[in-house]
């Protein structure tokens, strides 16, 4: 992986992850490591500003498009930082039941 995925910029999400992805509890140091390096590459080749420079990048590219699963770490920890930002919100009660809609009441001005 030494020529794959060169960037000069760290990867940051300071939206998802704002005191950094080794502190979230989502990723394992190591994990966090290769997000924070070559995170930038991973990004651009994702969305196609990059073209893949080396065999490894291609694989990469294709496991992003569903071609493939992933099977490198590079490919594994992409798609789990997929995962984690678009999960949907765990919506969590004090009852333990299952939220209820409140029911909306009708009010007319005439009285019929």
């Amino acid at each position: 992986m030494a020529e794959s995925f060169n960037t000069t910029h760290r990867f940051f999400d300071n939206k998802h992850y704002p005191r950094g992805f080794s502190r979230h509890g989502d990723f394992t140091i190591k994990e966090a490591q290769l997000l924070e390096r070559c995170g930038n590459a991973f990004n651009e080749l994702d969305l196609g500003k990059r073209e893949p420079q080396t065999e490894e990048e291609t694989l990469f590219v294709a496991v992003c498009r569903g071609e493939r699963e992933p099977a490198t770490e590079a490919e594994k920890v992409w798609i789990k930082y997929l995962a984690r930002i678009r999960r949907p919100k765990r919506f969590h009660t004090l009852s333990g039941g299952k939220p209820q809609m409140d029911a909306v009441e009708e009010y007319s001005d005439s009285d019929d």
